[in-house]
């Protein structure tokens, strides 16, 4: 049956070929990095006080004051709760813009997020 086993080989090929590609493109999927930018609030102020990034980032704010701060869109798109002292708040950027920023406990504080992209 020299016909059956050149079948199950081509098949066998096959089959292990499409397996090792999708293992592959599993891999470049899983490898690509998560876009993340760290702000810290310490001081009474945002560091760094203006960020760039590219669509798709996720900005996470760190309060390391002892005061609790927010993180407050001046255009309304983002408001975290007052943050107490080493807790987060997290926004992802979807589209370009300029995106102003306040703690709404203290209204000197300001930053700025520039998506480019």
């Amino acid at each position: 049956m020299p016909g059956f086993f050149g079948f199950r080989s081509r098949f066998l090929l096959s089959a292990a070929v499409a397996a090792a590609s999708l293992s592959s493109a599993s891999a470049a999927i899983a490898a690509a990095p998560a876009k993340t930018q760290a702000v810290a609030i310490k001081g009474f102020a945002f560091v760094p006080q203006v960020v760039v990034v590219t669509p798709g980032t996720t900005v996470t704010w760190t309060n390391a004051d002892e005061d609790p701060h927010t993180a407050t869109a001046t255009d309304k798109s983002f408001h975290s709760s007052a943050l107490d002292q080493h807790q987060t708040f997290s926004f992802t950027f979807t589209k370009p813009g300029e995106f102003a920023y306040f703690c709404q406990l203290h209204p000197h504080m300001t930053g700025k997020v520039i998506v480019k992209g």
